[in-house]
């Protein structure tokens, strides 16, 4: 006798799988963010120790964000083949060791060298886990779930950001730089340790020319080029402002220290909260209600930032992150639920562009600072937000997708 399949179980919000699965991705963003932008306090102080201007010392973030952007096109692929825990798990500790590595290096060019394999190996985590969550999340939780892996983020950026700040003022830019490596390694051990293992990943072989139609075909889908386009445009506007925010206050009339430089990234618990907040919000009203207003918001924080009184600067600054997580949440989960088939390709995507996005705008902007200073910089910044909120009132007219598994209810696109 024939037995009936089991139903297929997707995690669920309130379960122990769900707790295990948000403590993992939590921790796993938290150690990328952490890795990634530890140098950003550090770029004055690369320009001090080796000599370089603004524009050569972001190359330090920039590089790693570019090689990223390349690379999480083949990694998610490889998820595809190899599965999604382990290259996730692979990303996180090489990426740790790559940061202890960057510490002992002896000249600039080492520095960014080994800056650039990191990006490389960066690239296991972000669309893996995007697909993943996307995969073994019921959807009513998939938008609290990928709020809280965002939230990590947040936690890690601000963290990495702060501690590399503080290290560099009483010891020195290397300490900084192996400390965050440590903390690396021990998010590596708790996300292997607690993420569930996938229930409805189905490995493949690895065709080249499939991959290839299936880039193709997201590519020529109603919404999701946009949808990269703005990972593109909002990214690269929150790291041009985290990038060069540093050089001004640490110029009169402010004459911040490093340490309060990087204390100002305290502003990012705003995004762990309004990650996870506008993710469910996204849930219940729709993607589309939602998207654009987080947009609004990147807009209305980067023109404050204009204002000379250093507390107004960093309501800007607050209100400008709270915008971008929200932003990158909805975007993301969006991404995810909207690709049908091959989400790894999908999300690989859009992180292509948004980490795109931080490479050129971040880059860009030490021109812009070096020839107008900071009012130049919120110009540049304020014309890649007002196309970015045009594409959003675009995409808020975008018929949603209705086509779902039959034990997973359509969310709200």
């Amino acid at each position: 006798m024939i037995q009936p399949a089991e139903p297929a179980v997707y995690i669920q919000r309130g379960t122990a799988a769900f707790r295990r699965t948000n403590l993992a991705v939590f921790s796993a963003g938290f150690s990328t963010f952490a890795l990634l932008y530890c140098v950003q306090p550090l770029l004055p102080v690369f320009s001090q120790v080796f000599g370089v201007s603004p524009a050569e010392s972001s190359l330090s973030l920039s590089l790693t964000t570019i090689m990223l952007a390349l690379s999480v096109l083949v990694s998610g692929s490889l998820s595809e083949v190899w599965g999604r825990k382990s290259v996730m798990a692979v990303s996180l500790l090489s990426a740790a060791l790559l940061n202890i590595i960057g510490a002992l290096v002896p000249t600039w060019h080492a520095l960014l060298f080994v800056r650039a394999l990191e990006g490389i190996a960066f690239s296991g985590l972000p669309a893996v886990a995007m697909a993943y969550l996307s995969e073994e999340m019921d959807r009513p939780s998939v938008g609290l779930a990928m709020g809280l892996y965002i939230g990590g983020s947040s936690l890690g950026g601000m963290l990495g950001r702060f501690i590399s700040g503080f290290l560099a003022d009483v010891a020195s830019w290397r300490m900084a730089l192996g400390v965050i490596g440590l903390l690396g390694m021990l998010s590596a051990w708790i996300f292997w340790q607690t993420l569930p293992p996938s229930r409805h990943f189905h490995p493949r072989p690895l065709a080249l020319g499939q991959l290839h139609a299936s880039f193709l075909e997201h590519l020529r889908d109603a919404g999701l080029p946009w949808l990269f386009i703005e990972g593109f445009l909002i990214m690269g506007s929150f790291v041009t402002t985290y990038n060069y925010i540093g050089y001004r206050l640490i110029a009169a009339p402010y004459g911040l220290s490093q340490t309060a430089v990087g204390a100002i990234f305290i502003v990012y618990l705003a995004g762990v909260g309004s990650s996870t907040w506008f993710g469910e919000l996204a849930g219940r009203l729709g993607r589309r209600k939602v998207f654009w207003a987080t947009i609004a918001l990147m807009l209305l924080g980067e023109a404050i930032t204009l204002m000379s009184s250093l507390a107004v600067i960093i309501v800007g600054i607050t209100i400008l992150t709270c915008g971008f997580f929200g932003a990158h949440s909805v975007a993301s989960s969006w991404v995810g639920l909207r690709a049908q088939h091959s989400k790894a390709q999908a999300s690989a995507l859009y992180l292509c562009f948004y980490y795109f996005g931080s490479s050129i705008a971040g880059s860009c902007g030490g021109l812009f600072w070096s020839s107008g200073g900071w009012r130049a910089v919120v110009g540049f910044i304020g014309a890649l937000l007002v196309l970015a909120l045009l594409i959003s009132l675009r995409l808020s007219t975008l018929q949603p997708l209705t086509v779902a598994a039959p034990t997973q209810p359509p969310a709200s696109l």
